[in-house]
Formats: C-alpha cells, sequence, structure tokens
C-alpha cells in the first residue's frame, strides 16, 4: 500500500471526518433541546380541565353530602338522626329485661351485616384491580360503543385506582363498623341487672354504650354512602359531564332517602 496520498484521497478523508463530526453534533443537539419539552410535557396535567371540574364536583358532593346529614341541625332531623335515638331508647329498655337472648341475635344480625358488606368491598376491589390487567381489551370495547369517548391508558388506569380508593374506603369503614359492633356487644354483656337500672353507675354505662353503638352506625353509613357514589363515579368513564349528572343524581336520592321517604315518615309517626 502506497505511503503517498494524493490531494483526492486527503479530501475524502477529510470530508468523511467532517461528515462524522457534524452527524454527531446533529445527533446530540436534539436531546439537549428537547429536554425543555420533556419537562414541559411531564408537568402536563393527565385530565383536561372539565375533567377536574367533574371531579372536583364529585369530591364537593360527597363531602357537602356527609357534612349535611353528620353536622348540620337539617341532618339531626334526617333517618339515621332518629335511628340513633332509637338506638338508646332500646338500649334503656334492654336493661329492663332479665332475659337478653333476643338483644344478642339482634347485635348478631347487625354484625353479620356489616361482615358482608366489608367481605363484599374487599370482592370489589380485587374486581377493579383486573381491570388494570385488561386495559387495552377494556380500551378497545369502549372505542367500539356509539358514544365511546376517547381515553387514553393512563387516563383509564386513574380512573380504576379512583375507583380502588373509594372501595378501599368503604372497606375501611365497614371494618371499623364491624369493631365496634363488637365492642358494643361487649358492653351489652357488661350491662348491670335490672335491679340496678336506676342506680347511676346504670346511667353511665347506658350512655357509654348508645355512643358506642351511634359510632358504629355512623361508620357503617359512611361505608354504604362510599358504595352508593361509586355507582356515580362509574360515570366518569362515560364522559366527564356524565360523572356530573351521575353524581348529583346519587346525592339525590341518597337525600331523598334521609329526608323525604316514607322510612323516615313512620320513623318519626307518634
Amino acid at each position: 500500500m502506497p505511503l503517498f496520498r494524493g490531494p483526492a484521497s486527503i479530501i475524502v478523508n477529510f470530508a468523511r471526518t467532517t461528515w462524522f463530526r457534524d452527524v454527531n453534533i446533529a445527533t446530540s443537539r436534539p436531546a439537549r433541546a428537547a429536554h425543555p419539552l420533556a419537562i414541559g410535557q411531564s408537568t402536563m396535567s393527565l385530565f383536561p380541565p372539565i375533567d377536574l371540574v367533574a371531579l372536583g364536583c364529585f369530591v364537593g358532593a360527597w363531602l357537602g353530602y356527609a357534612a349535611l346529614v353528620e353536622w348540620t341541625s337539617h341532618g339531626r332531623d334526617g333517618l339515621s338522626a332518629h335511628m340513633d335515638r332509637y338506638r338508646e331508647v332500646w338500649i334503656r329498655r334492654m336493661l329492663r329485661r332479665d332475659a337478653r337472648m333476643v338483644d344478642m341475635q339482634i347485635m348478631a344480625a347487625l354484625q353479620n351485616g356489616t361482615a358482608f358488606f366489608a367481605s363484599t368491598s374487599l370482592i370489589a376491589i380485587g374486581g377493579t384491580l383486573s381491570l388494570l390487567r385488561s386495559t387495552e381489551d377494556v380500551l378497545t370495547v369502549m372505542a367500539a360503543l356509539p358514544l365511546g369517548v376517547a381515553t387514553s391508558r393512563a387516563q383509564w388506569e386513574a380512573k380504576t385506582i379512583g375507583l380502588v380508593i373509594i372501595f378501599a374506603y368503604a372497606f375501611f369503614k365497614f371494618a371499623w363498623s364491624y369493631r365496634l359492633y363488637n365492642y358494643v356487644s361487649i358492653l351489652l354483656g357488661a350491662m348491670p341487672f335490672s335491679a340496678e337500672c336506676d342506680t347511676p353507675e346504670a346511667e353511665a354505662h347506658i350512655r357509654r354504650t348508645a355512643r358506642m353503638f351511634k359510632s358504629a352506625g355512623r361508620h357503617f353509613n359512611r361505608g354504604q354512602r362510599g358504595f352508593f357514589l361509586a355507582l356515580g363515579y362509574l360515570g366518569w368513564f362515560a364522559g366527564p359531564y356524565v360523572l356530573i349528572v351521575s353524581t348529583l343524581a346519587v346525592v339525590g336520592v341518597l337525600w331523598r332517602r334521609q329526608f323525604a321517604s316514607e322510612s323516615r315518615k313512620a320513623v318519626m309517626e307518634d
């Protein structure tokens, strides 16, 4: 191979060197230029503003209705508040009875009902989590529907996780209510005898048991409220406007049952 290379070889080698250097510069510049764009993309919201407004309406309706029922004077005239008063009436009358087997059977029925809802919550959590494993299939089915809403994979998974959170909240409420009913059973077992029903100790025990009883019922009602509002949350999978309508519909049904139902009228009859 000759040691001397002509001007043509020098020019070709120079061109090759310059081309590779330009390629390296060109490939390295977009990476540096794309960095601010990547930051901007990561800070963008996952959902459009209308979805965030609908989600805010859902959360606001939930919190507002709970505050109305549990913390206002209007809520103290609802069905749940009247049943809390009957819980205390039940305990006072049970104190004057010697045979309390029926009362313990009623407590067992309340515990079984609460345990059923707690186990149902776990089943709902498992079923909702299974949707995350078939996201692509679900999105394909949703897109084929006549009123299908375009949804990305990230949006679908975020909505599904929100539904899991609601069912998990309901589970904790039902589980804690079940535990409180166990405590109430213990307090009922420690109830003074009927001969001591007029003593200060018996009166203190009645107030203590009634307070625990009301707390158990309150947590059970919160768990059921989560179940009902989960049905309204399902409307978000069909679109933000459907979420607003379904949330208002569920809250309307809950309000009617608390303040305008036949059950409330039956409890308030003299």
